[in-house]
């Protein structure tokens, strides 16, 4: 990624010479760039002496009629591989400074395409701007922009045209950057193009307007011009030119309405005014196609302009908020498309009405304006104005400046510099620097500023001090700068540091352009071992400086180049400390101070002393008057700064003293004592003040008329930890590391009390609410309470043993919570002064120190206590006045896709009525989550870059504010925009807290400083709401959003179809994303004569729901994985295998006699609705095929004498079915206006069925009358009590009641007699998605994992009770947590055992009476990557993206071990051959590569992990023993591959052949040792995405690896390419050892057999599609093949014969033969199919 800084620019641009690293750039304006250049032309890329090509590039003629002349065609898979760069390398600079940049270019269809354009900012900072078809959305970082080509998003159509393309890179860089665009440096076109010519321009050119039509609009008026004829792409004669060509380019321009037109003007008439205005617009667009409508986007509310033919009116009509959809569709048949990242410009639409700002940016494409990108982002912006900074120093504190004019300050707090005025304390700030400032100087008449930071390679920049811009930024090339000091004109910069070796350095620098747009320049730089505490330039000569040190003061001067010096001659006091000097103005010496007491007066002319002088302590005559000092033999007092004016002199002392003296130090005249020692002391230009700075923090000035001192700023000396503001008295708490808890006023910032812990550090404040006390949390666990009326301590708690990490008080102040790192919790009442401990808890709260200093978090009514605890991955929340625990949220598990534990960091509650509590995790995620319920009702990601330090809510719940990366964001709560945030940086180290004041009119962030920003918003109170279409215009300026919408070139589609919002529930199937296709034809073996057979399947589907069926009385046990219904016998473990559904199964149905199963699945084989297929359990046929739901089918249920059949849509489909099981006809349909979510039958009537949705059940009675049916309907709503919820699950007792679960956790029981709700409880803390009764015992399961058997007995008494049943007699008999969210549960008729399935993919036997969960299925729940086998073929191994690796028994396909790494996804796998030197089981190991490039070792036989290697940096993509079992192969994602040892764990050697393209397969084989005239006993190959295969012969023992043969096979120049390429396999063939088989992309669809003795392919294998998998049996001449639409082929390669095999759901992308040949394993995402060999 680009972005060094300060890269030095070649002095050959614009001359056509090519000049060093180290040359000046003369001139950035290559010769005649106006009014264009012609960048091929002027730097003769047909020559490749000034440019560079790789890979295929070459240059034809193109013979098309109109478009003629060369055309450069870059080819290419990998981009970076094949490309075009100018200049040709990059250590030089193309110095193109033209405003515009034209590209004239064709992408090749069916491909990618990427360009980078390298730029650099007036600040000299080098920005890649890139875009590509690949890119799918805009990414930005401060050095680099990736633009998505929105004309082309994927590959390249076979219609592309060519186009010209426009980047403003003024406005790019200054739009996304906030920089300034100084010149092009390089470009870089790679593959796949055709580019025809570069241009730049400072001109706007039109390619579709001739030069007589801007003649007759007078387009030069408004900037625009017509293409010139070398830049233009031909027209034949009466064709428009945008019919041939697309022009892309950034519309940016705004219209501007007068004032005295719009004030207080109708929306509707500023349409008819903003018409009127569109003149010179429809003059530009003459050209092009008709304008038909246009689109004016105003709060939030979208207007269509339609213009009429022949007709002046204007059509208005209105689209409400909900029309900004992905892919929305207009009215009128145009296609707005909504991109994200596509930021130009932006309009800001403002009604006066209702005080709301709209902001929003466009992209358009011209031409066909098919593609319109809009961008809307949260106002105001900016949001946050930083107001004041309580902080000083940071790096240093010896560095404060005053201005010429005597009335600021300038100093710097850590890395923001700040003017302070001395009169109000108002203060201005220069923000740029990205670490702590180390040095400030000011030239003479304080015009420029220089400020240097520490590190490294320290930054100094040049500032225009009254504008506040940064005229130059560069790097020093010294370590941390520890003094600058700037000539009187301001021409000579000069400073000091360390080199790399730690010597003193002292560099010069001319700035004297710098005011000129002109570049700093080194004059001199030398190297000295002598200590420089201070170099200051003498003010009457910029060529001559002095400096101080310890043991010396030396004289510099600046000639010929060089910096020379010579020293003083000290005397007897050559072995002084000195720390600083200063010059007499007007004379022609300098006084230099020491820390021993001495000041000098050194003549600079004649090199030599003057005077000497000592400073020494005074002797107390009396007890409260002090001598003023003289200069006496004794011991002195340390001078750490001295300022000389022309009239006095002021010293800064270690002791604390400013004292001012005469210039002939006869006696003090007036002095003043600090709290600490003073760091520098300044004398004011008009030498009335005198500025001092302490070591503490202080920053104040000595007025010497009126003898007063004024403190301008104090503030903490360490990282400020916390802080807390009462709103009542604008006062501010704050507390440091430096052990000090300060009160500041919110109104004048200044300090007003200081209490300072010795032996013990503060870690958390708190105000009261009410009272003028304030309570503190140390890191010796006490919490003290102390009252600032009295400045007494009240109360000192002891409660806590670790430091304290959270504190805070209810809303009425009448109880305090504190909790510590140790996770003890303590509740206090604080109803009186004194207050005392209620409860103590221990262990409760996360012990994790970085939770600190906001561990806990109160409910705005006071209600409610949060808190991250027990373990950093739940977050508890409590009854706040009783500490009972109300909820406990598990937020690791909220994400079910992610293969990492996420962990909460930060919380927060919303304001009532929200309800909601915010927790930041640590994967950079905000989870808003529902109080109550602990339901997730929104998440946001990659909120930081790390982990979020802070949160904070507005009152009104609008804003919210995060801390972390050392920014503070803004957000947008809701979530409305494209653009949710807006960042501010400013904090050079970690934010520690963030928050609003309680008047919500500031902002407040800490870490290094304290900082106030001023809340820029509009409160809601201040906003009220209104019909906006009421509104009216009341703006300085309008801006409106203009948006073309014209006739498209390509046939549009029609109206989509409507999409359903998923429900807040579980229990809804969704299929997983499947990028495969189904087959269109298939080769089915004949009947008989099959090759393989199916003979088990490894994994559940847990994606399902209620996708698994048991019946206790026949012992029918199926469940489902993909497509296939496994039915096995739980006492042998044999399985069948009812193949049928073309996708994913999403439920099953079984019959209450076990005679018949019904199945469902998604769309399938050309059919446009869901397949319900019923099956004969009997002999397991496919009875009925039965379509009638669109999308997936939720759930189905046999009534109770098996005579109907109801299935139940899910929440988009809507529907509820009902089947007559005698013929499978539908007797009833009925849609439904919100989503149900379960059906059950009742049964005691088979008439009578009930389902669940929001906030009702639905009783439902049949009534049939011969052919006819009726159906009666009953909705039944929850009690108000209840609330809002989603009803999940229910199920139906045997004496007339109905269970029914909740989102919420709750369960209501239902008596069906009446059909009312009579009582309901907290069954759970997450949503109930199972439920099961029998007689006087339920079974509950839930999304927290967990399923419950409860005693219900009580409840039939309690129904005859009616609403005033209570839940006490409800009691909960047993409880079992799983590994995963319960989606289906059997038992039997006693409810004492039953199997339930989980999301994890396992299904687990159940038994209540031993309180036992045993493990019945089992697979991955994610990719599975690898299958492996044992020698001894006993046990096979496999590994999936889970990072699991599982071994299981051949015979019985039962798990034996697992081996888990968590936060790692195990790529490939392998197992070891038994060495001679062990044998038997203990030989047994099986090696994993890793996604973070380690390598580990199992042993099977001790089940552990024996060895962790890490020879790669990338992940691991194939790994291998090699053929006697002491070497391991291993190759990466890069290219790499990797020779390792696992006896040592070392790696031997790094092979890079296959660099750049990732490896596919390492395969190992034995041969005769001198086989191939190649000594070595063994062959290996490695074969890479690029098509290639490498062919080793290897001899382990003697070190020798030697490439035998290298393969590269061709792919075609311009295919049709699939969207993912195929993988490139290869392996040896076991019948003829010497030959290997390969499989990829290429020419043709087809195997390859390649002899390696014969070099060249021998046989060839059509294909009907690109296999993505391929295995070769060992024991007879089968070739196993899989291909992405889904299919498995079986090729006997003696007969040539094929059969195709089914039962997979997605792409094929794993197959392994046994090494028997006996079986086949194969793999489709998470199933795993075990197929036995049948043929001979």
């Amino acid at each position: 990624m680009p972005g060094a800084k300060g890269e030095p620019v070649p002095n050959w641009a614009g001359t056509g010479s090519w000049g060093g690293q180290g040359g000046t750039r003369t001139a950035l304006m290559p010769a005649k760039e106006h009014p264009y250049l012609n960048v091929f032309k002027h730097f003769k890329v047909e020559e490749w002496k000034r440019s560079t090509k790789e890979g295929d590039v070459t240059t034809f003629m193109v013979t098309d009629k109109t478009l003629k002349g060369t055309v450069y065609r870059i080819r290419g898979s990998i981009p970076a591989s094949n490309y075009i760069q100018l200049p040709k390398t990059s250590t030089q600079s193309l110095g193109l400074t033209g405003h515009y940049l034209y590209l004239l270019f064709k992408p090749m269809p069916g491909k990618y395409f990427v360009v980078h354009l390298d730029v650099t900012t007036e600040d000299s900072q080098v920005v890649r701007i890139s875009f590509s078809n690949l890119f799918k959305e805009f990414k930005s970082t401060a050095t680099w922009l990736q633009f998505p080509f929105i004309y082309l998003v994927g590959v390249a159509p076979a219609n592309v045209r060519w186009t010209c393309l426009m980047l403003d890179l003024h406005y790019i860089l200054s739009m996304y950057l906030n920089r300034h665009y100084s010149y092009l440096k390089s470009i870089k076109l790679c593959s796949n193009l055709l580019v025809k010519n570069l241009y730049t321009s400072d001109l706007l050119f039109d390619p579709g307007v001739t030069f007589s039509e801007a003649r007759q609009a007078k387009l030069a008026f408004h900037g625009i011009s017509p293409m010139p004829r070398e830049m233009a792409f031909p027209v034949p004669k009466g064709e428009n030119w945008h019919d041939r060509y697309d022009y892309i380019r950034y519309i940016y321009k705004m219209l501007l309405l007068k004032e005295e037109t719009w004030s207080h003007c109708p929306l509707w008439a500023l349409v008819l005014l903003f018409l009127e205005e569109m003149e010179l617009l429809k003059t530009r667009l003459q050209s092009i196609p008709a304008l038909t409508s246009f689109w004016i986007c105003f709060n939030d509310n979208y207007l269509l302009i339609k213009l009429l033919p022949q007709c002046e009116e204007v059509e208005v009509e209105r689209q409400p908020s909900h029309f900004r959809e992905k892919h929305e569709t207009h009215p009128e048949g145009h296609r707005l498309m909504w991109g994200r990242g596509n930021l130009v410009d932006h309009w800001d639409v403002s009604c006066s009405w209702c005080c709301y700002s709209l902001g929003l940016t466009c992209f358009i494409q011209a031409g066909t304006f098919d593609n319109i990108f809009f961008f809307q982002r949260l106002l105001p912006d900016p949001i946050l104005k930083l107001r004041t900074i309580i902080g000083f120093g940071g790096c240093s504190t010896k560095w404060a400046l005053w201005t010429k004019n005597s009335s600021a300050v300038v100093y710097p707090c850590h890395a923001i510099i700040i003017i302070m005025q001395i009169e109000t304390g108002e203060q201005r700030f220069f923000i740029g620097h990205t670490d702590k400032v180390s040095a400030l100087a000011f030239n003479g008449n304080s015009t420029l500023l220089a400020s240097a930071q520490m590190g490294h390679l320290s930054m100094v920049r040049l500032w225009d001090f009254q504008k506040g811009k940064c005229l130059s930024m560069f790097k020093t090339h010294v370590h941390s700068v520890s003094s600058l000091s700037l000539s009187y004109s301001g021409a000579v910069l000069c400073g000091i540091g360390k080199d790399g070796h730690g010597k003193t350095m002292v560099v010069v620098w001319n700035t004297a352009q710098v005011n000129q747009g002109g570049e700093v320049v080194v004059l001199a730089k030398a190297h000295t071992d002598v200590d420089i505490q201070t170099l200051k330039i003498a003010f009457f000569d910029d060529t001559r400086m002095v400096s101080c040190g310890r043991d010396n003061v030396r004289l510099w001067r600046v000639r010929s180049g060089a910096l020379r010096s010579c020293p003083v001659n000290l005397g007897e006091y050559h072995s002084l400390e000195f720390t600083d000097l200063a010059f007499e103005k007007g004379h022609s010496a300098d006084f230099v101070c020491s820390r021993s007491g001495h000041i000098l007066e050194i003549d600079y002319k004649n090199v030599t002393i003057r005077n000497a002088r000592r400073l020494l302590p005074s002797q107390i005559q009396h007890s409260h008057r002090r001598e003023k000092q003289t200069f006496n033999s004794g011991p002195g007092i340390a001078i750490n700064s001295i300022s000389v004016s022309s009239t006095f002199c002021a010293t800064a002392s270690e002791d604390g003293y400013v004292r001012l003296w005469p210039l002939d130090f006869s006696a003090v005249f007036l002095e003043a004592e600090h709290e600490g020692p003073v760091s520098s002391v300044s004398i004011s230009p008009d030498s009335l003040k005198v500025l001092c700075t302490t070591s503490t923090g202080n920053l104040g000035y000595l007025d010497v008329q009126s003898r007063g001192y004024n403190t301008l700023m104090r503030s903490h000396t360490d990282s400020v930890l916390a802080f807390s503001v009462d709103g009542l008295r604008k006062q501010m708490a704050t507390v440091s590391q430096d052990n000090t808890i300060r009160i500041w006023d919110l109104v004048s910032m200044q300090q007003l009390y200081d209490f300072t812990a010795s032996d013990e550090m503060p870690c958390t404040v708190v105000f009261h609410p009410a009272q003028q006390i304030f309570a503190c949390g140390f890191s010796s666990g006490v919490v003290r309470t102390f009252s600032l009326a009295a400045s007494d301590l009240l109360m000192e708690h002891k409660q806590h043993r670790g430091a304290v990490t959270g504190l805070t008080f209810s809303p009425d102040g009448n109880l305090m919570f504190s909790s510590c790192s140790h996770g003890t919790l303590a509740l206090y009442n604080c109803a009186t002064q004194k207050s005392h401990v209620l409860r103590v808890l221990g262990n409760v709260v996360s012990q994790d120190a970085e939770h600190s200093p906001n561990a806990l978090a109160l409910s705005g009514d006071g209600r409610l206590l949060a808190f991250v605890g027990p373990s950093k991955y739940t977050v508890t929340i409590m009854d706040a006045h009783s500490l009972d625990e109300l909820l406990r949220i598990d937020v690791s598990i909220l994400d079910l896709d992610s293969t990492s534990l996420d962990s909460a960091l930060r919380i927060c509650f919303a304001s009532m009525p929200v309800g909601h509590l915010l927790v930041s995790t640590s994967s950079n995620k905000v989870l808003v989550l529902d109080a109550k319920t602990g339901r997730l009702v929104r998440e946001v990601s990659r909120v930081h870059k790390l982990s979020c330090s802070s949160l904070a809510l507005s009152e009104d719940a609008r804003y919210l504010l995060t801390a972390g990366d050392r920014v503070v964001k803004v957000w947008d709560y809701q979530m409305r925009f494209d653009i949710n945030f807006q960042v501010y940086i400013g904090h050079s180290e970690p934010v520690r807290q963030v928050s609003f004041t309680p008047d919500q009119q500031h902002v407040i962030s800490i870490g290094d400083a304290i900082f106030l920003w001023d809340f820029l918003a509009v409160s809601r109170a201040e906003s009220p709401t209104a019909d906006c279409s009421r509104c009216t215009i009341t703006m300085s300026k309008v801006r409106l959003i203009l948006c073309f919408v014209l006739e498209p070139r390509k046939e549009t589609k029609g109206p989509e179809p409507e999409h359903y919002i998923r429900p807040d529930s579980y229990r809804h199937f969704t299929p997983r994303f499947k990028a495969s296709a189904l087959p269109k034809s298939v080769l089915y073996p004949p009947a008989g004569n099959e090759g393989l057979k199916l003979k088990a399947v490894i994994g559940y589907n847990g994606n399902g729901r209620g996708n698994m069926v048991w019946n206790p009385d026949t012992g029918f046990f199926a469940y489902t994985c993909g497509c296939v219904i496994v039915v096995e016998d739980l006492h042998s473990g044999s399985q069948q295998h009812w193949i049928g559904h073309p996708e994913e199964i999403s439920t099953l149905a079984v019959s209450h006699d076990a005679q018949v199963l019904a199945s469902a699945s998604g769309q399938g084989n050309g059919d446009s609705r869901c397949q319900i297929r019923i099956w004969n359990i009997q002999d397991g046929t496919c009875q009925k095929v039965i379509f009638h739901h669109e999308t997936q089918v939720q759930a189905m249920a046999y009534s109770r004498d098996d005579r109907l059949l109801v299935t139940l849509g899910d929440y988009s489909d809507r529907t509820i079915a009902l089947w007559n099981t005698h013929t499978y006809d539908l007797m009833s349909s009925t849609h439904f206006l919100e989503s149900v979510h379960e059906v059950a039958f009742n049964p005691l009537s088979a008439g009578e069925l009930a389902c669940v949705g929001r906030g009702a059940v639905t009783f439902w009675l049949i009534e049939q009358r011969g052919a006819d049916i009726s159906l009666k309907v009953h909705r039944a709503a929850i009690p108000d009590m209840v609330g809002l919820v989603e009803l999940t699950s229910l199920c139906y007792s045997t004496n007339y009641l109905l269970y029914s679960g909740t989102n919420t956790g709750q369960i209501c029981v239902w008596d069906t007699q009446t059909n009312c709700c009579f009582m309901t409880w907290e069954a759970d803390e997450g949503e109930i998605g199972v439920l099961l009764c029998c007689g006087n015992r339920l079974v509950s399961g839930s999304n927290t994992k967990r399923i419950r058997l409860w005693s219900v007995a009580a409840v039939q008494e309690l129904r005859l009770k009616g609403s005033d049943a209570r839940s006490s007699s409800v009691l909960l008999e047993h409880e079992m947590t799983l590994d995963g969210t319960i989606v289906g549960a059997t038992f039997d008729d006693s409810l004492d055992m039953g199997i339930v399935g989980t999301t994890a993919g396992t299904l687990w036997y159940i038994n209540w009476a031993e309180s036992t969960s045993i493990r019945l299925i089992s697979g991955h729940k994610n990719k599975v990557n690898e299958v492996t086998f044992s020698p001894g073929e006993s046990h096979c191994a496999t590994c999936g993206e889970d990072g699991s690796v599982r071994v299981w028994s051949l015979a019985s396909m039962e798990l034996v071990v697992q081996f888990q790494v968590l936060n790692q996804s195990c790529q490939c796998l392998a197992w070891s051959p038994i060495p001679i030197s062990r044998g038997g089981a203990e030989g047994q190991h099986v090696v994993a590569g890793y996604s973070d490039g380690t390598i580990r070792v199992f042993s099977i036989s001790r089940t552990e992990m024996e060895l962790k290697m890490h020879p790669h940096s990338v992940a691991l993509t194939a790994i291998a023993y090699s053929a006697d079992g002491e070497i391991i192969l291993s190759g990466g994602k890069d290219g790499l591959m990797a020779v390792s040892s696992p006896r040592t764990g070392m790696t031997i050697r790094v092979l890079i052949d296959h660099k750049g393209s990732p490896i596919t397969v390492i395969q190992c084989t034995r041969k005769p040792y001198h086989d191939f005239g190649v000594e070595g006993g063994e062959l290996w190959l490695a074969a890479s995405s690029d098509r290639r295969v490498s062919v080793w012969v290897s001899a382990w023992l003697k070190d020798k690896c030697e490439l035998i043969d290298w393969l590269s096979f061709p792919a075609p120049a311009s295919p049709e390419a699939p969207s993912s390429l195929p993988p490139s396999l290869a392996a040896f063939c076991p019948w003829d050892n010497g030959t290997l088989v390969y499989v990829g992309f290429g020419m043709q669809k087809e195997i390859l057999f390649y002899s390696l003795r014969q070099k060249q392919v021998v046989e060839k294998i059509p294909l009907s599609h690109f296999a993505t998998s391929l295995s070769l049996s060992p024991a007879a001449h089968f070739l196993a093949v899989g291909f992405n639409e889904r299919v498995l082929r079986l090729i006997d390669c003696t007969t040539r014969t094929e059969q195709d095999f089914v039962g997979h759901d997605d792409s094929i992308h794993l197959c392994r033969f046994t090494p028997s040949g006996k079986r086949l394993f194969t793999a489709s995402y998470n199933e795993i199919l075990v197929w036995e060999i049948t043929s001979t």
